[in-house]
């Protein structure tokens, strides 16, 4: 991918590259430009878990967690389907933590630092630093309420384990070309960064939970909405740039980092189900029957939707081995 030389101005916009008529076809603007009054690591104090679970408070909105609803853990009685739940929350923090620090903080600071193998205005460099700052903000108190709810409710959590979605990313990665896998990284960010999961959507607005783990995902799902405008701008600036061939190997592995990051970790979930006093055939009962097919795939489509228009707004559904690749993967008709 070969940087294309612009002009910018350093006045919080910046001229997007020129069609055929000499003029830009779009403006880049600052998605952060008032960072410093709204963003959460400037202007939220820090979360704390709240006596309220007495109250009959959850750790994690219970749709969310379907193994724990199913009648097999049902009938383990309540502190069983309560551990899941908290065990749940647990992983959704570490896979923050390591989403952030492991793979957007890479991508965000290639960007702030010039690195990022494309010619970028300088404001959109800026916003890359503000970026990294939030993330690792994210990771931190991720990391935070993890601790805390450890402490109040004396669960441990289970082994560390690397989350799936890091394992198929350096999987892919491993299996591409060396100058492409910079790319890579980044495609999956543009791809996590624009993404509405469940959890960020449902719980701030789900009053039976907790105080504190509610209030962390509000934080989080607000810092993201400008994240996703901002990868989202830089997509479209970016994908123009990629040279045919790189967009040959990469398209087609945009729906499997959709994938990769929505699908559940049924490893560990199953994992955990073992630790119970269940058999393996009841274990991979309560698996299938939790995560069906057709609902996970109508899930992902749901979550993915900015994601899809984006790219098919930037005319990335126009290569047919691409598109053929959203077919399979059951995310475009």
């Amino acid at each position: 991918m070969k940087p294309i030389q612009h002009n910018f101005t350093d006045h919080g916009h910046a001229n997007g590259h020129a069609n055929g008529d000499g003029q830009p076809p779009f403006t880049i603007v600052s998605k952060l430009a008032h960072w410093d009054s709204s963003a959460s690591v400037r202007t939220k104090p820090r979360r704390m878990l709240q006596d309220d679970e007495a109250a009959g408070k959850l750790f994690f909105t219970p749709e969310l967690v379907p193994v724990a609803r199913h009648p097999l853990v049902e009938q383990l009685g309540p502190e069983t389907v309560r551990a899941l739940q908290v065990r749940h929350l647990y992983r959704y923090l570490d896979f923050t933590t390591r989403l952030e620090l492991d793979v957007i903080n890479g991508v965000a600071s290639d960007i702030a630092l010039g690195k990022a193998a494309i010619d970028l205005p300088d404001v959109m460099r800026a916003d890359a630093f503000r970026l990294c700052t939030d993330e690792s903000h994210h990771a931190y108190f991720s990391d935070d309420m993890r601790r805390q709810v450890i402490e109040a409710t004396g669960i441990t959590p289970e082994p560390s384990a690397t989350p799936s979605f890091l394992r198929r990313l350096r999987a892919i990665r491993r299996g591409l070309p060396r100058d492409e896998r910079r790319l890579s990284a980044i495609l999956f960010a543009v791809v996590s960064e624009t993404l509405i999961s469940g959890i960020l959507a449902q719980i701030p607005r789900d009053e039976r939970v907790v105080t504190g783990v509610r209030e962390i995902v509000a934080d989080h799902a607000e810092d993201e909405g400008r994240h996703c405008a901002f990868f989202s701008q830089f997509f479209t600036y970016l994908w123009p740039q990629v040279e045919r061939g790189s967009r040959t190997t990469l398209g087609p592995l945009l729906p499997e980092f959709i994938i990769a990051f929505l699908e559940p970790d049924t490893r560990v979930i199953q994992r955990s189900l073992a630790a119970l006093p269940l058999g393996p055939y009841e274990v991979g009962s309560i698996i299938a029957e939790a995560y069906p097919l057709d609902q996970l795939n109508s899930s992902a489509r749901e979550a993915a939707a900015i994601t899809l228009h984006l790219f098919e707004h930037n005319e990335v559904m126009d290569d047919p081995r691409i598109a053929d690749a959203f077919r399979e993967r059951g995310l475009i008709d």
